[in-house]
């Protein structure tokens, strides 16, 4: 009898045991992770507030960044229509990296990226221009394919036709439109220049100067 109340005892134990809790033991000290802060604390209700764009040149999100060397390259061929050949010599002084000395890119816009940038867009334009200069069909043009008819005839245009030429110059260059306040100004800037060009009987040079100016603008050598 006490053998069989043993034997009972001992299958009952398992059973009783199973409906104990486990008990909770702490990480080890080795292999414990810092807690790691939450990158979303901070202003007003748990979010990051965005820069102030007055500090960031109008901009809200990340500041504008200057083309790379590839980059320009391609925007100019596309743009205008024909390609900076002293580009890939002048690269280095640029900020293309060699990857023997320098390993990154500098994109930093600086005097000497200005200077022949300045210079790049001279050659750039005049050639293209001078090219548009015969062209009698408008579709073949790049800075003057608003202008019906030879690009000689600048006086015959009417202030919507300089209208339409410098938005759509405006849009070609920098992928929006002149609006606003620039508008008249940027009007002003070809009537100005084709009048000069037509003194000179360069009449070609009209449609150089709004190239120009608008690839020296930071809105096209900026993204």
């Amino acid at each position: 009898m006490r053998r069989f109340v043993a034997l009972a005892l001992l299958a009952l134990a398992p059973a009783c045991s199973s409906n104990e809790e486990p008990s909770v033991r702490p990480p080890p000290e080795e292999g414990t992770l810092d807690p790691i802060p939450d990158p979303h604390e901070g202003g007003e209700g748990g979010v990051m507030p965005l820069p102030d764009p007055e500090e960031q040149g109008g901009s809200v999100g990340r500041a504008p960044r200057r083309l790379t060397v590839a980059q320009l390259k391609t925007s100019i061929q596309t743009t205008v229509g024909r390609p900076w050949d002293e580009l890939e010599t002048l690269a280095p002084s640029l900020g293309r990296a060699d990857y023997a000395n320098i390993v990154t890119e500098n994109t930093e816009p600086n005097l000497v990226f200005a200077k022949f940038m300045e210079d790049g867009a001279r050659k750039v334009c005049l050639d293209q221009a001078a090219a548009e200069l015969n062209q009698a069909d408008p579709n073949a043009r790049v800075l003057s394919r608003t202008v019906p008819g030879s690009i000689k005839d600048m006086k015959a245009l009417s202030d919507a036709q300089v209208e339409q030429l410098v938005v759509y110059l405006s849009t070609r260059f920098w992928g929006a439109p002149l609006a606003g306040e620039e508008l008249p100004k940027w009007k002003r800037l070809f009537t100005q220049s084709s009048t000069r060009a037509l003194t000179l009987k360069k009449p070609d040079q009209a449609f150089a100067v709004m190239c120009i100016a608008m690839m020296t603008d930071t809105r096209f050598i900026t993204y």
